[in-house]
């Protein structure tokens, strides 16, 4: 009996097997095209979410002919030559202008140079003129046709002409009609930072390019009064414009500079200190300028902490992480045993932790680009950072030889250390860029090649003489765990 129910399963599976070979049989066609669809739609589906690498291709950088140079001798005729200001604000203007930073060789809007005020016009021609000439540059060395440009931002945070100024790049070099268009204003000299940040977010989606022109306007914001908060922005920022090429398609990698690995943007707007560090006003006698508080350092330093606290743990290495955490542990234990510090409370370990014990950024970082926002920006953010001074060269000598910049900064000093031939395959560049709201912008780069010098680096002419003395003192770079960067960048200076 057990023999003969055996035959019996084995004949109706056997009849089910037969059954189900017929339906494929019949089918087939349809099972296939199922299982064709199937395999497109998950490898759509991970295309569209992989991430794409971002790759500089290259950059170029704005140097106004000579005319256009600002002597301190011609910054005090052309101030006495205006008739603009009483003389209190003329001798603070001087005060300034000798403590900045800056030589005599950075470049001032062609307005004055005339003998008539700022106009419209006058800021139309000095964006034009930079944007231009920055980017027949850049397209001409990549050899990238304008009709191949997928995103185009462009950012100025002080001058906002309409037609905007994408308006004015697409118009002169003829873009597609798709091209995607971004005007970043109102944002400092974070700006150009983060108008690199949008760019990559857009790239990462799908091979392409984009094209960043980042820059100041600084003919229609030139003050003409006598509050001293408003005067200081007359002295330190200069003529500037730096455009970039950035893509997405990986056959390019081989002919690019940089890749981009990280960037992190910190808003700390809503503190009233950090808002109103820097904005645009009228004074009492209804001229419109930019006012600087006194706050500003101390404000930029609280948020640069905050903004560095949050990107360390994605950039450090473990062992400098354990480091610094057995630092801050220890410095909040001995601020607990009587005597064991003068600093007392939560603030008292907040300063300790901040103050006392810093990760060295030089164990992730082998160069650094901080933005030159002045001299005592500059300083501040060396304390802050106890960074040697080797680190901070770059944005010392960017603020001498063209001011400040603003968002296009960073992008002179990467042309410093090009220039310098510091750059090898494989290091890494930290980009920091800050500006009004208070805003702080990170780009993390891996260099893809040695850097060269380019016949277009805006330091080829004057790179012989750099670097030149500061007030701060330069000590040679020691024996610690950085020492052997430091010995390669003033081996190659």
């Amino acid at each position: 009996m057990a023999t003969a129910s055996t035959v019996v399963l084995f004949a109706e599976y056997s009849l089910q097997a037969m059954q189900l070979d017929d339906v494929f049989l019949q089918h087939k066609l349809v099972l296939v095209a199922f299982l064709w669809c199937a395999v497109v739609a998950v490898f759509a589906y991970f295309s569209r979410w992989r991430r794409h690498p971002v790759l500089l291709l290259d950059y170029s950088c704005y140097k106004p002919d000579d005319e256009q140079k600002m002597s301190y001798e011609a910054s005090e005729y052309f101030i006495r030559r205006s008739r603009r200001y009483n003389s209190t604000s003329e001798e603070f203007m001087r005060a300034i202008y000798l403590k900045s930073g800056l030589g005599d060789e950075t470049y001032a809007p062609p307005f004055l140079f005339g003998r008539g005020d700022a106009t419209h016009a006058s800021g139309v021609q000095e964006a034009e003129a930079g944007m231009y000439t920055a980017v027949d540059a850049l397209l001409s060395k990549t050899r990238v046709d304008a009709s191949q440009i997928d995103v185009l931002v462009a950012a100025c945070s002080m001058f906002t002409p309409c037609p905007s100024l994408t308006s004015l790049l697409v118009r002169r070099y003829g873009c597609r009609p798709s091209v995607k268009t971004f005007n970043l204003s109102g944002m400092g000299c974070s700006a150009g930072a983060i108008a690199v940040d949008m760019a990559a977010g857009v790239l990462r989606r799908k091979p392409g390019y984009a094209l960043v022109v980042t820059m100041e306007s600084t003919s229609v914001n030139w003050y003409y009064g006598d509050d001293r908060s408003m005067l200081v922005t007359n002295c330190i920022f200069r003529v500037g414009t730096a455009a970039m090429l950035l893509t997405s398609d990986p056959a390019r990698r081989a002919g690019s500079k940089l890749e981009l690995v990280r960037s992190l943007r910190t808003h700390h707007g809503a503190d009233d200190a950090s808002h109103g560090a820097a904005v645009q006003r009228e004074d009492e006698a209804g001229a419109v300028g930019v006012a600087l508080s006194k706050d500003l350092v101390r404000v930029a330093g609280a948020g640069l902490r905050e903004h560095i606290r949050a990107l360390a743990p994605s950039v450090l290495p473990l062992s400098e992480l354990l480091r610094y955490a057995g630092a801050v542990a220890a410095s909040a234990v001995a601020q607990r045993i009587p005597g064991g510090g003068a600093a007392k409370g939560d603030g008292g370990h907040a300063a300790a932790a901040a103050g006392g014990n810093v990760p060295d950024f030089t164990k992730a970082f082998e160069h650094m680009c901080f933005h030159p926002g002045g001299k005592a920006v500059i300083n501040a953010l060396g304390r802050l950072l106890r960074l040697p001074e080797w680190v901070v060269e770059p944005a010392r000598m960017t603020l001498h030889r063209f001011g400040n910049t603003s968002s296009s900064s960073v992008v002179y000093e990467l042309g410093y250390l090009e220039a310098k031939g510091r750059i090898r395959r494989g290091d890494r560049v930290w980009m920091l860029a800050f500006g009004t709201g208070f805003k702080a912008c990170s780009l993390v780069w891996r260099a893809t090649r040695d850097s060269t010098l380019d016949c277009d680096n805006p330091w080829v002419d004057s790179i012989y003489a750099y670097p030149v003395p500061t007030a701060t003192a330069r000590p040679h770079p020691s024996s610690t765990a950085s020492g052997a960067i430091a010995r390669r960048h003033h081996s190659t200076s």
